[in-house]
């Protein structure tokens, strides 16, 4: 069992709401029963926002005892002067080494894993950052093959994992393949077990197309790559129904038949779990060695530093965190 006491949180771009978001969810931290958290990124721009209620720390040791009356931040980079709204290279910089730090803290047991803030996937370009976002390098920092670290967006009531994720809606139909499948819903299913205790998890899949193809009449996707490649998890002993009509499988009565849906692509899957959580909604790594949770928002500059930022999906996003922390203390690897 790890020594370490607290959360490292990833600042984000000091540009947008990271900062803020992780302030309130501070500042809430009695009513909302959250376990110590640090932020890692440039102590300066905390405590130009909020003064003496932020406590510079050395070590993520530090963290558990300053929680109680400050925010405790991790120094990692100097930004200069940050102007909320108007992102520069400084604060990219800043937002990539926060995350190398954090990531590195979670890996070796400094942190009892990472919260990543949002970032500005143009800017860290700029500056070097060579994935297509932070899941990616989090997965290649951890020694992740690219399929096996497989992006779970959630909500009180609903799971969802996409199996083709950022490409074109027109190139979903070469990219979804029996073996992509498996292995999303292997990655699944584990991650249900591990971080959640859920130790009989109940997958569903969507059809590709509309009716589930209905029979091949509008499509054969379902016939010649989703249902081949259910039979075969059925035959591991994967419990997944599907595939079914996607128009009818989000209402609630139809996802209280399953633990986790299994979408075709992107906006199948994102579009019910933000209209059902749009505030409080969870994005959280599976397969990796590691906890990792993020709020599921980008950076906001346009309202940055107005103090009008919800901070209800970081605020989730943390308890999601120690409760997958909490679950893999008593995760035992199967033979």
């Amino acid at each position: 069992m790890s020594a370490a006491s607290a959360f490292a949180i990833s600042s984000g771009d000091p540009a947008g709401i990271g900062p803020e978001i992780i302030w309130k969810s501070w500042t809430s931290r009695q009513e909302n029963s959250l376990p110590p958290f640090f932020a890692v990124g440039d102590k300066n721009a905390f405590t130009a926002l909020y003064g003496n209620a932020v406590k510079a720390i050395d070590s993520p040791e530090e963290a558990a005892q300053a929680f109680t009356n400050a925010l405790p931040v991790l120094h990692v980079h100097e930004c200069g002067a940050v102007t909320p709204g108007k992102p520069d290279a400084e604060g990219a910089r800043c937002a990539l080494q926060a995350l190398e730090m954090a990531v590195g803290l979670a890996r070796s047991g400094g942190a009892k894993g990472v919260v990543t803030g949002p970032v500005a996937k143009s800017l860290l370009k700029n500056v070097g950052f060579t994935h297509p976002g932070q899941t990616e390098f989090i997965a290649e920092r951890c020694g992740v093959a690219k399929n096996n670290a497989v992006m779970m967006l959630a909500g009180p009531s609903l799971r969802v994992v996409p199996i083709t994720v950022h490409i074109a809606l027109s190139a979903v139909p070469a990219a979804l393949t029996a073996e992509l499948i498996k292995a999303r819903a292997r990655v699944a299913m584990k991650g249900l077990v591990r971080n959640f205790g859920i130790q009989r998890p109940r997958l569903a899949i969507a059809g590709l197309n509309p009716h589930a193809g209905e029979d091949g009449n509008m499509g054969t996707e379902e016939i010649d790559i989703i249902i081949p490649a259910l039979e075969e998890l059925r035959a591991e002993g994967v419990d997944i129904i599907g595939p079914l009509p996607a128009d009818t499988m989000f209402h609630a009565s139809a996802r209280a038949k399953y633990d986790l849906a299994l979408c075709c692509y992107h906006d199948q899957g994102l579009v019910p779990l933000k209209t059902l959580h749009f505030d409080d909604g969870v994005n959280m790594t599976l397969g990796l060695p590691i906890v990792r949770t993020s709020p599921d928002h980008g950076t906001a500059f346009d309202i940055a530093g107005k103090g009008i930022a919800n901070a209800s999906s970081m605020i989730a996003a943390i308890q999601m965190a120690e409760t997958a922390y909490y679950h893999r203390q008593n995760y035992v690897e199967p033979d």
